[in-house]
């Protein structure tokens, strides 16, 4: 009776290793499927895919995520690449309104509170009193020039390659940058330094509105 039971045992503990392997395997082949393709990341008309720290900050208007209230941040959570990006090209489509500020994050990870520790922020502002201005990389390459005007629709592009980092706005590149080796964090960002994760949006105070869609990644090697 015992060796049946021993027997029994052996057998769901392989079934159960088999059935993690499979998952594994899935998520793996996944995630190599997904390089070279460009993969949306937010489908128009909800939040699916998508957390929010404080808030609540983010909502859907004519199909757009639309930026209005107290600090927060809206991280992607969704399946591709069990969002987790390393080398990786981002375009998205964004609109300020004037006296506006907000940034994406790359290679962040959720946090419930207060501005992101890990990763970088490309700055989204062109009007704000801040002099940082769009697609700059907030506290390591900044940028004080104005590229596009509020109330008008442009495309922010990122690029991680590496270390080796490019933004553009409508195809013009911004920041050209490549983390030195044996580089240090700045002082404030005790993770601001190439690595990977997710990314993010940013409400950065209640008299900031800004529109984000058409967000899409291209996964990399």
């Amino acid at each position: 009776m015992k060796k049946n039971i021993f027997f029994l045992a052996a057998i769901v503990l392989l079934a159960a290793c088999s059935s993690q392997n499979k998952i594994k395997g899935t998520a793996d082949s996944n995630a190599n499927n997904n390089k070279g393709k460009w993969i949306t990341l937010y489908d128009g008309k909800s939040l699916d895919g998508w957390k929010e720290s404080e808030g609540p900050s983010f909502s859907i208007e004519d199909g757009a995520i639309k930026v209005a209230g107290k600090r927060s941040h809206l991280y992607y959570d969704g399946p591709v690449n069990n969002h987790d990006f390393k080398n990786f090209e981002l375009k998205l489509q964004v609109m300020t309104k004037p006296g506006s500020n907000s940034g994406v994050y790359f290679h962040t990870a959720f946090q419930q509170r207060g501005f992101p520790d890990k990763g970088f922020e490309v700055q989204v502002n062109n009007s704000h009193t801040d002099w940082k201005r769009t697609a700059g990389l907030y506290d390591i390459k900044d940028t004080p020039a104005t590229f596009v005007k509020d109330d008008e629709w442009f495309e922010l592009y990122i690029k991680v390659e590496g270390k080796h980092v490019i933004t553009k706005i409508n195809g013009q590149t911004i920041i050209d940058w490549t983390e030195p080796d044996g580089a240090v964090a700045p002082k404030g960002h005790p993770a601001r330094l190439i690595s990977s994760g997710t990314f993010a949006l940013q409400a950065h105070d209640p008299k900031s509105v800004v529109y984000y869609k058409d967000i899409m990644v291209k996964p990399l090697p």
